[in-house]
């Protein structure tokens, strides 16, 4: 006997059946609860009965009486026999907390001795699985419908069948039909002797994700250890292993599109972090090893964001955006007024420079925040999956980051297509000695860009946040990954940026399953040298009379 089980609290489960008008709410509850009062007396043989009772006039409303009961969770109280759940004892006096079994309404708490455990034998537990199945299958609400046909689906038994069809018979909602007639399915080509029928179960099963039909296909195609099929219809188990072939091509695809997702979220990340990258050292030359202390400061302005904020979670995320970029950028400014307008020229003395920088940030982290990995919440709104199918689910923190790191490269694209700010740096960029001879300050242009660098770089901090630890050692996970896509896209070619992080974070994900992490990271590192050596400006190399000296 495998029928439903359903596995919320009983309070919960009173909640979720009581609050709609069309049945549970108009059950006579007093009544009902008298109903229940006669397990306190009766014997296990007179109980069966009194389910069956509790069934006709509750309903659903009996439900995490039913369930509770089943659980062995079932009480009643010495004094006057209403039927109750208990929580854990507590203390030395074993207070339990007390809660109605039907209503789930909370009692007064009193000591454990003060209850009595209703119990349950072998054959009431079948009768209280068969009460659930059929009651959550007849449900009023739709997702308790769908919910016990997905459980019976995962649980195929012949006593399922005639519980499914009298379901089947009444079911109005088609997507609640179909999990009814896939559980069928399941069930009948576990259980039935009849071919015919059976075949016809398997076409039912056909082309569908569910893990539970790939497990009984599977069972169906299974040999034992000397080889011999389990199955002893060869019509059923040539069509089962046709139906599981069918299947499995179509998990292999869905497989496919996952791990091009990730590809891709990983890409978002890379492009992120490698575009203020891209702009400082595209423009000014500039070996920015500080880069990813710059994505630190990103993701901790998140945390003290949502420090000042705690009960707007969701809201701080957006606050955090702007408040990352104006700490980064402002930090950076500081970096390329204070160091490395001294160094023009010295490409090594600025990454030393830089590099001791990164150190000093890190330390000045430590110092602050302490050592330890700081929290920073996900917002609600970015929990969770989008489930498209059984085999395919996307998270929404990586599709909100992949769509969020679109967003930022076409903004800086815009910025540096359409003003004034932009229209200088393109020509900084390529050729400083024309531009200062037209008029263009290179040094205010210089501070502005490296802000605007280490603005984009505190933005990707707070992407990073939603996805990864936040610790003073942060930028040092993507500051190589970084510069890979500076150089293998093009330097200060946004494109280049674009296009070189989403190849390399598809590359590094599709090889992955099959080298490893580490070795994936270390043939991509292989890949780039060769890559430089034929193309040593990238994919897009920047076009200008500077960029070609």
């Amino acid at each position: 006997m495998t029928l439903l089980l359903l596995t919320a609290p009983p309070s919960a489960m009173a909640q979720s059946v009581t609050n709609t008008p069309d049945s549970p709410a108009a059950v006579d509850i007093a009544g009902l609860s008298a109903t229940a009062s006669k397990l306190a007396k009766a014997k296990l043989r007179q109980r069966a009965a009194i389910v069956s009772e509790l069934e006709a006039s509750g309903g659903e409303a009996a439900l995490p009486l039913f369930s509770a009961m089943l659980a062995g969770d079932l009480r009643y109280r010495k004094a006057d026999q209403r039927i109750v759940t208990t929580g854990e004892p507590v203390g030395d006096d074993e207070i339990v907390s007390v809660a109605d079994a039907i209503t789930g309404e909370a009692l007064e708490s009193a000591s454990e001795g003060a209850f009595r455990k209703v119990r349950v034998n072998n054959s009431l537990r079948i009768q209280l699985r068969k009460t659930i199945a059929r009651l959550t299958l007849m449900s009023s609400k739709p997702a308790l419908r769908e919910q016990a046909a997905l459980n019976m689906l995962s649980k195929p038994d012949a006593d399922n069948l005639p519980l499914l069809a009298e379901a089947l018979a009444k079911e109005p909602d088609a997507s609640i039909r179909e999990s009814i007639e896939l559980a069928m399915a399941v069930s009948t080509v576990k259980v039935s002797t009849d071919s015919t029928a059976r075949l016809a179960a398997l076409d039912t099963m056909s082309g569908n994700l569910n893990p539970a039909v790939r497990n009984e296909l599977n069972r169906l195609i299974a040999v034992d250890d000397d080889g011999n099929p389990e199955e002893a219809d060869k019509a059923v188990r040539d069509k089962a292993a046709t139906t599981l072939d069918g299947i499995e091509s179509r998990v292999s695809f869905f497989r496919f599109l996952e791990t091009l997702f990730f590809g891709l979220s990983l890409g978002s990340v890379l492009m992120l972090a490698a575009l203020g990258l891209a702009i400082t050292f595209g423009v000014m030359g500039v070996i920015n090893m500080a880069h990813g202390e710059l994505i630190m400061l990103g993701a901790y302005t998140t945390f003290v964001v949502q420090l000042l904020m705690p009960n707007h979670i969701g809201l701080s995320i957006l606050v955090a955006i702007p408040a990352a970029f104006v700490v980064s950028g402002l930090v950076g400014i500081l970096i390329e007024r204070g160091v490395i307008r001294f160094l023009h020229g010295r490409p090594l003395e600025t990454l030393l420079a830089t590099f001791g920088i990164s150190l000093i940030l890190q330390q000045a982290v430590r110092s602050i925040f302490s050592p330890l990995n700081r929290p920073v919440s996900t917002p609600e709104w970015m929990s969770g999956a989008l489930e498209l199918n059984p085999v395919l689910s996307l998270t929404y923190n990586r599709l909100y980051i992949l769509v969020f790191a679109l967003i930022v490269f076409f903004v800086l694209q815009m910025v540096l297509k359409k003003t004034s700010l932009g229209l200088n740096v393109r020509a900084v960029s390529q050729n400083r000695n024309m531009a200062k001879a037209i008029g263009i300050r290179s040094e205010r242009v210089d501070a502005l860009t490296f802000g605007l660098g280490s603005g984009i770089a505190g933005v990707a901090g707070v992407a990073l946040s939603q996805l990864t630890n936040v610790g003073p050692n942060l930028g040092q996970t993507y500051i190589i990954d970084s510069f890979l896509v500076v150089v293998f896209g093009g330097a200060g070619n946004l494109w280049g940026t674009l296009v070189g992080g989403f190849t390399l974070g598809i590359a590094n994900k599709f090889m992955e399953p099959v080298t490893g992490a580490v070795l994936a990271n270390i043939l991509v590192l292989i890949f780039i040298i060769l890559f430089i050596q034929k193309r040593p400006r990238g994919l897009f190399p920047q076009k200008g009379r500077a960029a070609d000296s």
